[in-house]
């Protein structure tokens, strides 16, 4: 079997803030290539990438540590580019590292999106929940969230970004009367989720968590 494995970010690599929490998941015989949707980009040609008031935008982070927002149609072409380049042959799977809902990619391959993972892994144990708190980095991205609740069921929405700033213990006053929490980016970290785990007392979903095991199942 092949023991490859292609890791799509929005950003650029390496992707030293993510990969071994994702990768202490897998068998050691297992190889991670990275690719970026922003590697080799110029400081010029990320700024033009600043959404407009009406566009979609996510959140990720530059190969120096920076925050980048970005407008999300750029990304989805660059990331349908990457994938069109990519050889189905060469990796068991192509991962792509990001919650933010794209569903026009298609690639001939195994493809497993960060986004299904999560919702997915959220909707089996938020089962018997009845309010959902929700942790992004943006407000903004409250608005085109793509997670179907029950009609019994209701959201509640906070923000703090995972790569500046400390927002969490606003966040998670905001988040503290909800059932459970959903971290919904894969930049936040082990240590972010533990400090919301101690400053609510609620269970709390790691969304590097839920990859990183949903991965790990064709390993």
């Amino acid at each position: 079997m092949n023991s490859s494995l292609a890791i799509l970010t929005i950003g650029q690599t390496p992707r030293n803030d993510i990969l071994p929490e994702l990768t202490c998941w897998f068998p050691d015989t297992i190889q991670v290539q990275e690719l970026g949707a922003l590697d080799g980009e110029s400081e010029d040609g990320i700024e033009r990438l600043l959404p407009e008031a009406s566009d979609h935008r996510l959140v990720t982070r530059l190969g120096d540590g920076r925050q980048a927002v970005v407008r999300k149609s750029w990304i989805a072409r660059r990331l349908q580019d990457m994938l069109d380049g990519i050889d189905p042959e060469d990796y068991l799977a192509v991962v792509l590292l990001c919650t933010g809902e794209f569903s026009d990619l298609h690639f001939d391959g195994l493809f497993l999106d960060a986004q299904h993972l999560v919702d997915h892994g959220t909707d089996a144990i938020c089962a018997g929940a009845h309010r959902i708190g929700v942790l992004l980095p943006l407000i903004e991205q409250s608005q085109e969230f793509h997670y179907n609740t029950r009609p019994d069921q209701e959201l509640r929405f906070a923000t703090a970004s995972p790569y500046e700033g400390d927002e969490f213990p606003a966040a998670a006053q905001a988040l503290s009367d909800c059932d459970v929490i959903v971290m919904h980016c894969m930049g936040y970290t082990e240590a972010q989720r533990t400090s919301l785990v101690a400053l609510t007392g609620k269970p709390v979903l790691l969304a590097r968590r839920l990859v990183g095991a949903g991965i790990a199942q064709i390993l």
